[in-house]
C-alpha cells in the first residue's frame, strides 16, 4: 500500500462549514441512476495500489450483491472513483457510506493501521434524467484513466468494468 499521505493541505471542516449544506434538501430516490464521486483524503493516491484498487471494488460489489444497489459502470483513478449506480433498496447516503467505510478499513487492514481516515467528507452525486443515455454516460466515467492519461487506451487500465460487459 502507498505511504501515508502528507495530511499538511488536508481541508477540514471548520475551514468549510457549508460543505454539510450540498445535501440538504436532495433527495436519493430507489430506482434512479445516480453518477457519484468521491475523493480520497488529501487527493492522495491511495487506489495506485492494486490491492487498494481492488478492496474499493469489493466494496462496490458486495452493495450489489447486497441489493442495495446495482452497479451500471466504474472507474477506480488513483485518488477518486467515479460510480455510475442504480439505487436499489439503500438511500445513496447510506450506500456511499458502506462503501467508504468498508473500503477504509480493508485499506487500513492493508496498511496495518486502524482508524486513518481514507476518504474526503461528503462526495458528487448527479441524477440521470429519464433522456439522458446510460450507456455514454457509462462510456464517459470507464474512459477517464485515457483522458487523465494514465492510460493509452481502456484495455491497459485494470480499474474498472461496465455492466455492457
Amino acid at each position: 500500500m502507498p505511504a501515508i499521505c502528507n495530511n499538511a493541505f488536508i481541508m477540514d471542516a471548520n475551514r468549510f462549514p457549508h460543505g454539510a449544506d450540498l445535501r440538504k434538501g436532495r433527495l436519493s430516490e430507489p430506482g434512479r441512476i445516480y453518477l457519484v464521486t468521491a475523493v480520497t483524503r488529501a487527493r492522495c493516491p491511495l487506489f495506485s495500489d492494486l490491492p487498494a484498487a481492488r478492496a474499493l471494488i469489493r466494496e462496490l460489489s458486495a452493495c450489489d450483491r447486497a441489493g442495495l444497489t446495482r452497479t451500471w459502470a466504474f472507474v477506480v483513478m488513483p485518488d477518486h472513483m467515479h460510480w455510475l449506480v442504480e439505487l436499489g433498496t439503500d438511500s445513496l447516503p447510506s450506500a456511499m457510506r458502506r462503501v467508504k467505510s468498508g473500503s477504509a478499513i480493508r485499506l487500513n487492514r492493508l496498511a496495518g493501521s486502524a482508524g486513518r481516515q481514507v476518504w474526503q467528507r461528503g462526495f458528487h452525486d448527479h441524477a440521470l434524467r429519464r433522456e439522458e443515455d446510460l450507456r455514454e454516460t457509462a462510456r464517459y466515467v470507464v474512459s477517464n484513466p485515457v483522458r487523465a492519461g494514465l492510460a493509452r487506451s481502456l484495455g491497459e487500465y485494470a480499474h474498472w468494468d461496465a455492466a455492457w460487459l
